[in-house]
């Protein structure tokens, strides 16, 4: 694999990566805060990251010799609802900051839909945790 086959299998993984935990933050405001607002704001989000996705990438992936496919205890272990809601937080502003960065790269009009979808997720998280994390 060339440097440029490695770079689209990353943006792969962090795509697929960003859509999964705007899901899993979607469902939990949808189905178990009844939070409208937020599970709508999320929704646009994740339809939003549509314009980065190209099915072509899919040729790129490499599941067989991913060196970090298996589960850290970390990732098997969750407390309760509001530790998979973090981690899915954070999940997605790390995926969002990687993104920007590889598209800076080959695909930079791209670049800033990232970097806003970050902040975006900084300020839900911020009203989530305050509508529903705090103790």
């Amino acid at each position: 694999m060339n440097i440029d086959t490695k770079t689209e299998r990353l943006i792969d993984a962090n795509i697929n990566r960003l859509r999964e935990g705007l899901r899993v933050i979607e469902d939990i405001h949808r189905y178990i805060f009844d939070d409208a607002e937020i599970s709508s704001e999320i929704k646009n989000l994740r339809h939003n990251i549509q314009q980065a996705y190209n099915i072509q990438r899919i040729i790129y992936r490499d599941i067989e010799n991913d060196v970090s496919k298996h589960t850290t205890e970390s990732e098997i272990n969750r407390e309760d609802l509001n530790s998979v809601l973090i981690a899915n937080f954070s999940r997605t502003e790390e995926s969002s900051r990687v993104l920007e960065e590889l598209f800076k790269l080959n695909y930079p009009e791209l670049s800033g839909i990232f970097k806003d979808i970050r902040y975006m997720l900084y300020a839900i998280e911020k009203r989530s945790y305050l509508r529903y994390l705090q103790s």
